[in-house]
């Protein structure tokens, strides 16, 4: 249906006639739409079968790969397609818990994917005062909302989104420290903790499979309904003050797990 058939149909005197016709159009024009989305289902599959990643599509389409996803599947009332097997994007290791002298490094991350022949880097996406979240101020020893310190990253493997590393921190110890100033804390976040004198007593781990948020999963670029892995280390001083809590969001297709013992001393 173009503007000038809408216009026509618009100039009908008989009211009921006019909303006749505009059903028959607005039929004629859903079928349209949906052959339409049929062919572009056809080309897709055809560009996937070619060896074209979802990435190059999405970027010729301009949209997102997850957009391309969802055209790939067509109408939810309708049967799925078969999906064209590609395996994960790519796969992190991520340590439970994590080696002391890995976490003691410049990055645990940097650390983990280089030992795994994957290309790391990553992109600082804020540093900042906001609000608690629940599970965060109970970690940190506050009250639900009450303005805290975060440092939030993107971390990428071989150019892929996977993972968000949030550093939180008491607004009444570190405001004003050098924890406190943008871009990343040289030589590390470790040694500028002990350097305000704070020393490592212990720290809990806990790790929570759920559906991602909206800003996790336009972040990390995830397909629509993938999940994320949250990982949440409250880290606390020998005295037992709440230190650092560090919340790291994995996409869950694109990470392992691997649990072991961890002997020796520990770290923030």
């Amino acid at each position: 249906m173009d503007l000038r058939t809408l216009r026509d149909i618009s100039a009908i005197s008989d009211p009921i006639e006019r909303a006749r016709a505009i059903s028959r159009a607005m039929t004629e024009q859903q079928g349209l739409t949906e052959e339409a989305a049929r062919v572009r289902r056809g080309a897709i599959a055809q560009a996937r079968e070619a060896g074209h990643s979802l990435e190059e599509i999405g970027k010729a389409l301009g949209v997102t790969p997850g957009r391309v996803s969802q055209m790939r599947k067509g109408p939810a009332a309708k049967a799925p397609e078969a999906p064209v097997s590609q395996g994960p994007k790519v796969i992190v290791q991520r340590a439970l818990p994590t080696d002391p002298a890995t976490r003691s490094s410049v990055s645990l991350f940097l650390v983990e994917a280089e030992r795994q022949g994957i290309r790391p880097d990553r992109k600082m996406l804020y540093i900042g005062l906001e609000p608690a979240t629940d599970h965060v101020g109970t970690a940190l020893n506050v009250d639900g909302g009450a303005e805290i310190l975060a440092r939030r990253k993107m971390m990428l493997a071989n150019d892929v989104s996977v993972r968000i590393a949030t550093s939180y921190f008491r607004a009444d110890l570190f405001a004003g420290t050098r924890i406190a100033e943008p871009e990343f804390v040289k030589p590390s976040l470790q040694a500028a903790i002990e350097a305000l004198g704070y020393r490592f007593g212990h720290a809990e781990e806990t790790l929570t499979a759920r559906t991602a948020t909206r800003f996790e999963a336009e972040t990390l670029d995830l397909d629509p309904g993938e999940w994320v892995v949250q990982v949440l280390r409250a880290s606390y001083s020998s005295e037992g003050t709440p230190v650092h809590v560090l919340e790291t969001i994995c996409a869950a297709t694109r990470h392992i797990f691997p649990i072991g013992q961890v002997g020796g001393l520990d770290e923030f």
